[in-house]
Order: structure tokens, then sequence, then C-alpha cells
């Protein structure tokens, strides 16, 4: 049972709930950052993070576990979509994003694999590959301007002998990109904050916020509360706070096969423009996506699964990833993303004592750290 703020002692009340300098909301990739950054800048700060589940509630480990910065067809269809300099610029966020988050939990603790990733062509693409091919020397190009590293992308037409797939026409490898253990990752996130001296409280809500001349008032699940300054870290959840903004959440639905004898697949892969995305988890396969078979359906916090999706999902695993190969589905979950019109994250001031940083538009390894660096700069 939950007690409310009022029926906890003095030394409670006092060590946790009163004289707050930064409250944060949301204990996920972006919330962690932000306590730990701010820890950094203000260290006699004192810093509570609320979190309403008793694990991040978003899809900070629930995610797939993508450590991806840009495949060839997501690229060339942004580029259709929107202005050049804009595309580039979240590619380098991406990818400046992913290095924040090594130097901040360690490869190790990442249990990063740089296997590279490849983006899977079918049959009924095939007009697209000359352009693609075409296209190659310009990305290669461009990514090397952020990297550093030349030849990141080529064609690689010995995919599906490679891993046995069905049905495919031919791939494209990108050799930079790689997966982590997102359990790891938030174990190690939250070993951090403790270790700064970051308070961090799990399965209290926040339920409404009110910006005063000297604090923010919040109404949570235990009980009102004050803090000087509060950070909204909840993404795809934060249309609660911000009701105007373009902020819309969006369901991932994701599943894991049963340990398969002699896999054959290793790495990352992307098929149909990132809608579908698999890897390997040890013997495993991870798959997820579907997303665009259903936007309405999937525009919502419900945390749940659906037979249209899952139905999808497995019909490619035994069409296309794993052909003439015994296996079933053993785990099967959701997370929630934030999307908008745009792939730019917000992080802003809402008031002078407010700030929120979200809408992470699924790539919430690549830029979560960063997003969170970003929000504690501007206090």
């Amino acid at each position: 049972m939950l007690l409310n703020i009022e029926q906890l002692s003095y030394w409670e009340r006092k060590t946790y709930f009163e004289e707050v300098d930064y409250l944060i909301i949301g204990a996920g990739i972006v919330g962690f950052s932000t306590a730990i950054e701010l820890k950094n800048k203000y260290p006699d700060a004192k810093i509570l993070i609320l979190e309403r589940g008793y694990l991040p509630s978003g899809a900070s480990s629930k995610n797939a576990g993508f450590a991806c910065f840009g495949s060839v067809t997501e690229l060339l269809d942004d580029l259709t979509k929107m202005d050049e300099s804009k595309v580039w610029e979240t590619v380098a966020n991406r990818w400046n994003g992913l290095q924040n988050l090594k130097q901040l939990i360690g490869e190790k603790n990442l249990e990063l694999e740089s296997n590279g990733s490849w983006d899977l062509i079918m049959p009924d693409e095939i007009n697209s590959i000359s352009e693609i091919n075409a296209k190659l020397p310009y990305l290669n190009a461009k990514i090397e301007e952020i990297t550093g590293e030349k030849n990141v992308y080529q064609e690689d037409k010995n995919c599906a002998s490679t891993f046995e797939f069905s049905g495919l026409q031919t791939s494209y490898f990108n050799r930079l990109e790689g997966q982590i253990n997102t359990g790891k990752m938030i174990a190690r996130f939250h070993q951090l904050a403790i270790e700064k001296g970051v308070l961090c409280l799990f399965g209290i809500s926040v339920e409404a916020l009110q910006s005063n001349l000297y604090n923010v008032g919040l109404q949570t699940s235990v009980g009102y509360m004050k803090a000087r300054n509060v950070l909204i870290c909840t993404n795809g959840f934060a249309q609660q706070f911000l009701p105007n903004r373009d902020i819309n959440p969006a369901r991932a639905q994701v599943l894991v096969t049963t340990p398969i004898e002699n896999l054959k697949v290793k790495g990352t892969f992307h098929y149909q423009q990132g809608y579908y995305y698999f890897r390997n988890v040890e013997d495993r396969i991870l798959l997820g996506g579907g997303r665009n078979l259903d936007f309405l359906g999937e525009t919502t916090t419900e945390l749940e699964t659906t037979s249209q999706i899952t139905e999808a999902l497995t019909n490619l695993l035994k069409n296309v990833i794993l052909p003439n190969q015994q296996f079933s589905i053993e785990y099967n979950w959701s997370g929630i993303m934030g999307v908008g019109q745009t792939k730019a994250p917000i992080i802003e001031k809402i008031d002078e004592r407010i700030a929120v940083g979200v809408r992470l538009g699924g790539m919430g390894v690549a830029i979560g750290s960063l997003v969170g660096k970003e929000l504690s700069e501007l206090f």
C-alpha cells in the first residue's frame, strides 16, 4: 500500500518530498540523463525523479535495442519529404547521441555488439535498386562528414544466403550500426543516478502541474508537493501535460521467439523503410513493427498487443526470416514512443520553471541521452 505524503514521517518528507530543486517526471533514458547532467552541473542540488511504474512506463526498456542512426531506404524516403539539411542534422544528432550514450553508460554495460545492420529489399521494390545504387556515393559522402568513416553503406547481394532468409532481392549494409541490451542500460542509468545522489521514487504518477511564482505545485497519486523546477521527460505520454503541442503516442509491438538451434541471424535488420525491424537476441529472434498496418489504432498509450499485428509479425517470421524452421513465440509486449510531424524532439522551457524533453520519434536509444543533456542546459 502506498501511503499519502501527509502520512509520512518528518524524516521521509524532508528527505524526499520537500525543498526539491529539480523534479524530473519519467525514469527513462531522457529522465535519468537529465538528472545525471544536472547533478554534474549542480552537485549540491536536490534532484528527485518520479516514475509512475515500477520500471520505465514508456519505451526506454521496452524497445528493440537498436543502436541505429539511419538506414538507406529511410534516409532516401526522408530526403523526399524533408529539407536536406534537416535530414542530415537529424542523422548527426542520432550519431552524436549514440557516442554520448556509450560514453555515459559504457559499451560493456550496454552489451554493445557492433555487427552492423541490413536494409532488406524485396522483389516488389526492385525498381528502387538502381536509384539506391546511384545515390550510395552521395549517402556515403554525407555520412562520412558526420562520422569520419568512409564507405559506411554498401549493397550486400548475399544477405539472403548468409542468413537463410527467403524472398529477398538484395540488401544494403550499414557497418556502423549495432545492438544493445536495453534492460542492462536502464539498470546502469539507475545505478549511476543513485551513485550521484539523485533520489528516485517509483510507482508515483504526476497528475497535474501548476507553475507558481517561486515553485511548481504537483498533484501526484500520493498527494500534493512542490518543487522549484520541473522537467517533463515522459515522451509519448507527454500529451497529458502538453495538449496543444505536436506530440502523439505511437505504440510499437514486439515479440521474441523461443531459442532456435543453429540460428544464422546475427545483427540488426530493417524492412519496409523501418516499419519492421528484427535482430538476434542470443539465439532467439526479436521482431517488432507493423504500426503501418493500423496507424490510427496504434496512436494510443495502451500497453497492449493486437492480433492483427502479432499475426503479421508471425507471418513475416514464417515466410521470410525463419522459413522452414520450427519456432514459437515466448515473449510479446508493446512500448509507447512519442512522434510528431517532424523527427526533431521538443526540448524547451514552457515557462520559467517547467521544461520538456519529449517526442523522440522512435529514436530514444540514439538521441535520448543527448536530449537529456540539452534539457539540463536550459537551467
